[in-house]
């Protein structure tokens, strides 16, 4: 006889913490941990890892969990006065069990609603009401979206503001054996240089030093090749017009307690985001934003990889 698969299981996790599992029929997986509503763990059919997390990860709150898709909310970075990448990748997470109506085009099965309130301590450091969805989904052939719904829940009739990333962090095989394809010249803010604005001049963003930039006005699909693995990941995104690139190299990665000294090789962020603009919701209103991610094989072509198909494809 064989197992009944489980599409959605919810289990214990490191340390105890509660997470879940979802699975897809063809072996396709995915772990969302509730202590931060974080996704943790992508993997495909051969149960490979899709996903980086540091080996040497926190999973201890009020901790961020280094690695996986942290979703910084309500302030990317340092930009406002909250604590770097906002509170919600730190807080502890509720399964949504009577979630709103959600458009869906598949009966899909393996998929989790979790939503994040505030609580008091919070409105004290952010004073505002709202209610943060985020619905994680293994679809069918191994595609992994993330969509969240922020909604304005004030009474007092005050709008509020935000900035919002998923901080998704891609495993490569090397990082200097990488590009990323569809940023190419576009605007960008450069952290490393006070958020200066430059403009994209190669045809494609590969690695050799510490890289923190965000893109702005980027096109909904984003291409990462990654030339050793033969393994492209295609960001497609909906309302996060940005997207941050970066990889801290060898120095800043030995000053992270976090983060292996070597690991910088194995791990490039891009991340959908919603940053140069920040979002503004009046009582009652909701923001939607969506990633999906795939991971398909590359083709070589005369000796490099063939990025325009992966890019043109729908």
């Amino acid at each position: 006889m064989s197992m009944q698969l489980v599409p959605v299981e919810l289990c214990k996790g490191i340390n105890g913490l509660e997470k879940v599992v979802l699975r897809e029929v063809r072996g396709f997986s995915a772990e969302v941990y509730l202590y931060g509503g974080h996704v943790t763990s992508w993997k495909n059919e051969h149960g490979e890892e899709l996903l980086f997390v540091s080996s040497k990860a926190n999973f201890k709150p009020p901790k961020p969990i280094r690695g996986g898709i942290p979703i910084c909310f309500s302030q990317f970075s340092n930009l406002g006065s909250l604590e770097q990448h906002g509170f919600a990748r730190n807080r502890l997470w509720s399964v949504d069990t009577d979630p709103p109506p959600f458009p869906t085009t598949s009966s899909n099965k393996a998929f989790i609603d979790l939503i994040l309130k505030p609580t008091e301590e919070d409105m004290k450091i952010w004073p505002h009401s709202y209610e943060f969805r985020l619905r994680v989904t293994l679809g069918p052939g191994g595609d992994l979206m993330l969509t969240s719904r922020v909604r304005n829940t004030n009474t007092d009739g005050k709008p509020f503001s935000f900035t919002f990333a998923y901080h998704t962090y891609f495993s490569v095989s090397d990082i200097s054996e990488v590009r990323v394809e569809g940023l190419e010249t576009l605007d960008y803010l450069d952290n490393l240089q006070n958020r200066e604005r430059f403009t994209e001049q190669g045809d494609a963003i590969t690695f050799e030093s510490e890289v923190d930039k965000i893109y702005l006005s980027t096109p909904t699909k984003i291409a990462i090749l990654d030339h050793e693995k033969k393994r492209t990941f295609v960001i497609r995104k909906d309302g996060l017009p940005d997207a941050v690139v970066w990889n801290p190299w060898d120095k800043k990665a030995k000053a992270m307690a976090d983060f292996g000294d070597d690991e910088y090789k194995y791990m490039l962020c891009v991340e959908a985001a919603a940053i140069e603009k920040p979002i503004t919701l009046k009582p009652g209103e909701e923001w939607k934003g969506r990633q999906e991610l795939s991971a398909v094989p590359s083709s070589y072509c005369s000796g490099q990889l063939d990025p325009q198909k992966v890019l043109q494809s729908s």
